[in-house]
């Protein structure tokens, strides 16, 4: 079973490409936390994962204050929990464009070639987001680092994949039917096959929810915890399901993720109730339900003990944040 697939079902992603680069050394371009961002291109977003893909040439990619990461044809860098950040190419790079600054501009013209450099070597980008709600994707944002890269050319489906964006890039400009789902579609598909590297790629003695992903049964306790959370799991229908003693799957358990199944299982239902809060009218009985709790009682409990207050309160601290909607679908602040 795919415990990443089974979280992703929750977690909604909201994927798109939003710039298209063509730029010539020397050039350095400071792109906006995603905090930034996500004002201008997701009002309301939560969380912004940015990701860049080079298709052609060499360019770098620092945070503010790290090392220098080289980047070839081929690689993408994602910065998934929204760390601003230096790209740019040339020995002697000018002081960096704010993309913040261009970015009206930018979104405006679509994806065709935003272009400008000194005029030396070519690098070609193509920059993607995808929108989150950072309290479901923690589970696996968590396990990131500030910033990592993978080559998307190693396998075929890598290959497939970048292609595809290339070709669909180049033609989006054309009015086709669909066009803008199917960029959407290969950006959340894009971010799907970066973290399954990712993790494939990890040594053998890391820990943490995505090492503990890979691990077969670790894996699959994980994968049955995600996909019926409702279910009245104990540490024994778990540990038979996942075909090991309870004692066998508490310690690995404990390895990767560094608490007990039931304390991950009680955690993981709770930010469930707190995303259903939030996105639905349903009531707390019937949301407790929903997610595993015998009674509407034992579930504020339990909900106030993690948040700190109650669901009811939850929900309209929640709501009193969200964007009202006028009938163009501009986001009107309170």
């Amino acid at each position: 079973m795919d415990v990443l697939s089974e979280v992703l079902k929750v977690v909604k992603l909201q994927g798109a490409l939003f710039y298209n680069g063509e730029f010539t050394a020397p050039w350095s371009i400071r792109t906006a936390s995603s905090c930034a961002l996500a004002r201008r291109v997701v009002p309301g977003a939560d969380h912004l994962i940015v990701y860049h893909l080079l298709t052609e040439g060499r360019a770098f990619l620092r945070l503010e204050s790290d090392e220098r990461i080289a980047l070839s044809a081929g690689d993408l860098v994602m910065i998934p929990h929204g760390d601003p950040h230096i790209l740019g190419n040339g020995l002697s790079t000018p002081p960096p464009v704010d993309d913040y600054e261009q970015l009206e501009k930018v979104l405006a013209q679509g994806l065709r070639l935003w272009r400008f450099g000194g005029g030396g070597e070519v690098t070609k980008f193509v920059c993607g987001y995808m929108a989150c709600d950072p309290r479901l994707s923690q589970v696996f944002l968590s396990g990131l680092p500030p910033v990592f890269k993978v080559s998307i050319r190693d396998d075929p489906s890598g290959r497939w994949l970048e292609n595809s964006i290339r070709f669909s890039v180049d033609h989006a400009g054309a009015p086709r039917a669909g066009g803008e789902a199917v960029l959407a579609k290969l950006s959340e598909v894009l971010f799907v096959e970066t973290i399954r590297t990712y993790i494939s790629n990890l040594p053998p003695e890391q820990t943490g929810w995505l090492a503990g992903a890979r691990d077969v049964e670790v894996g699959k306790t994980l994968a049955l915890m995600h996909r019926d959370p409702a279910r009245p799991w104990t540490i024994a229908t778990l540990a038979k399901e996942a075909g090991v003693s309870r004692s066998v799957l508490a310690e690995r358990f404990r390895y990767y993720l560094n608490e007990p199944p039931m304390s991950y299982m009680t955690r993981w239902r709770l930010q469930l109730g707190a995303q259903m809060l939030g996105t639905t009218n349903h009531s707390v009985a019937q949301i407790a339900s929903e997610v595993g709790y015998e009674s509407e009682a034992s579930f504020n409990r339990a909900f106030k003990r993690e948040f700190e207050v109650p669901p009811a309160r939850f929900r309209a601290q929640v709501r009193a944040k969200q964007p009202r909607v006028i009938a163009r679908g501009q986001p009107v602040k309170h």
